[in-house]
Order: C-alpha cells, then sequence, then structure tokens
C-alpha cells in the first residue's frame, strides 16, 4: 500500500466542532438511564469521518456546512449505534483504550441505548425544516438496513467452513460502505444536489466504504495493540471471515484444510502468529492492500465525474487517502 503521511486532515477536527454541540444537545433528550452509558461510549472520541463527509459532500454540492449539520448528526448517531451492539455481539470489552458500554454497564443497557441512538437519528433528519429532509432519512433508513444485513452476513461466516471472496465483499460493502455512502449522499441530498451528484458522492462513499474496511481487515490481523486498542490477531481470534482471510483460503484452495481447522478452536498465541504467517503467505495482505487502492482509486474517481467545488472536493479527496492511510 503506498505510503501517506498519518496527518489527520482538518475537515475531520472542523466535523467533531461543528457536529458535537449539536450531538450532544440531541443525546440530552434521551433518558436518565440511557443518558450514561451513551455518554460513557461517546466520551471515547473518534475520527467523525461520517460526519466529515456530510459537511463536505454539501459544501461541494455549494451550500454552506450548516445545511449537512442535520445529516452529520445523524449518521454519527446511526455509527455509534452499530459500535454499541457490535461489542456486545464481538464480546469486545475495549474500545479506544476505554470499557465498552456492555462491559462497564451490562449487554442490556448497551442494546437499549444503541436503539435510543437509532431512533434519535431519524428524529434529528425528520425535525429540520429542510425541505429534503425527508429523502435524507429514506436514504438514512435504508443505509441503516443495508448495514444491519451486512453484521448479520458477517455473524452467519462465524461457523462456516469457506466464505468466498465475492460473498465476503458484498458483506463488508454493506456493513461498511453503507454508512459512508450514505454520510456522502446525505450531504448532496440536503444541499439540494441534482440526483448524478448524489449518485456520484454515494459511489464516492460506496468505494471509499470498502477500502477502508480493507484496511480495517490488516488492522485486525497485522494492527499493532498498542496503537488500535485490540489484542493481536483479534480477527483470528473472533474466527472472522474477512478479506485477507478468504483471499488467502481460496489461494491456498485444497491445502487450507488445516489452516481452517485451526480457527474453529480457541487459539494460543503462537496459533494466532502461524494463522497470521498462513494469510499472508498465501498472499491475503498484499491482495488486501492492492484492494484498498483500487477502491480509492475508484473513489476518488467519482468525484470528478460531476461538477463540485474545488475546496470541499480536495477536502474529501483528503480524508479518503487518510482513512485508507491509518493505523487505527
Amino acid at each position: 500500500m503506498t505510503a501517506r503521511p498519518l496527518v489527520q486532515p482538518r475537515a475531520l477536527d472542523r466535523a467533531r466542532d461543528l457536529v458535537q454541540p449539536p450531538l450532544l444537545a440531541a443525546v440530552s433528550r434521551l433518558s436518565d438511564e440511557l443518558q450514561a452509558p451513551v455518554r460513557h461510549h461517546l466520551g471515547g472520541g473518534g475520527k467523525h469521518v461520517r460526519a466529515a463527509l456530510a459537511l463536505l459532500a454539501a459544501e461541494a454540492c455549494g451550500a454552506d456546512a450548516e445545511t449537512g449539520i442535520p445529516g452529520a448528526v445523524a449518521i454519527e448517531l446511526i455509527h455509534n449505534f452499530s459500535l454499541l451492539h457490535d461489542d456486545v455481539i464481538d464480546g469486545d470489552r475495549e474500545r479506544r483504550h476505554r470499557p465498552t458500554v456492555w462491559a462497564e454497564f451490562g449487554v442490556g443497557p448497551a442494546i437499549i441505548a444503541g436503539d435510543a441512538l437509532a431512533t434519535l437519528a431519524m428524529e434529528v433528519l425528520l425535525e429540520d425544516a429542510n425541505p429534503h429532509a425527508a429523502r435524507a432519512a429514506l436514504e438514512l433508513a435504508r443505509a441503516s438496513q443495508a448495514m444491519i444485513a451486512g453484521q448479520a452476513d458477517d455473524m452467519a461466516f462465524e461457523p462456516r467452513t469457506v466464505v468466498s471472496v465475492e460473498e465476503c465483499l458484498t458483506m463488508e460493502e454493506r456493513k461498511t460502505g453503507a454508512l459512508l455512502s450514505c454520510a456522502a449522499a446525505l450531504g448532496a441530498i440536503l444541499a439540494g444536489a441534482p440526483a448524478a451528484t448524489v449518485d456520484a458522492l454515494r459511489e464516492y462513499g460506496r468505494h471509499l466504504g470498502i477500502a477502508f474496511q480493507a484496511v480495517d481487515d490488516l488492522l485486525g490481523i497485522w494492527g499493532d495493540p498498542a496503537v488500535t486498542g485490540k489484542p493481536v490477531g483479534s480477527d483470528l481470534r473472533q474466527h472472522k471471515k474477512t478479506l485477507p482471510i478468504v483471499i488467502a483460503v481460496a489461494a491456498a484452495d485444497g491445502l487450507a484444510g488445516e489452516f481452517v481447522a485451526l480457527l474453529r478452536g480457541r487459539l494460543s498465541e503462537r496459533e494466532v502468529a502461524t494463522a497470521a504467517q498462513f494469510v499472508e503467505g498465501y498472499g491475503g495482505r498484499q491482495a488486501t492492500m492492492q484492494m484498498a487502492e483500487e477502491h480509492l482509486a475508484t473513489a476518488l474517481g467519482a468525484l470528478e465525474s460531476v461538477p463540485l467545488a474545488e475546496g470541499p472536493a480536495a477536502e474529501l479527496a483528503d480524508v479518503a487517502m487518510f482513512v485508507v492511510g491509518r493505523d487505527r
């Protein structure tokens, strides 16, 4: 993968500053019982990539950033709802070097808090006076359904012996691509952009999402625990069927039986290292890096396919290159 400086684009800091106050104001509407777990979760921070895409897309379509704020808040709420539930599903006790909500407050509170954020997101959009708010809410609802379908696929893959690369890509496009695609589309929709422009920004986000998840898959095996906050080989331990793994199994063909059998049980530190070597040896790491680069290039090409304001379009490109070059 092409080396890129890991300097966080200013657009992400600006998105945090613009979105945090209305996001917390929306959260303050929740019941007292829900506020503590939600604020604990949000206190861990985050890159605000999806919020930044919504704001920059609105500006790229000729509106001001404030036009995209309801979409940015809504997409962040949906994203965080998914994280609360993912942590329960995966049994992760830490996120961003802090206890997850279920680990701190219990499984029930984590599930209910996630549910509350999902419905709050729709409230935020539908209360907006923007004439395009209802269309934006429909976009968000459809993306949320796609994301949930992707999570269902991911869970269904875990006990399976073999998952094809095509199946894995479809799952990742839904699980991660749907919300990034939606984020960029929301800004364009709220700005009243023509259909062709909305479609181009939606495609930008979709391909960025696939590239983003490919990098996440690499970090799930080879990421530095001190940086990612997850143990070495976390995806191998959880029997995930991520891109590097399914690519390696497909490349090994009949020789993968021992590796597949290994992934069925509880892995020791030595077995995690052996599994990671197998994946790398059969090209899973390199092919996933290449796939991330290809989808990043397609995402950047989508930005050039329609007229966009030059400054915000350049920032959208910067954000894309940053998240594909990240180490966490």
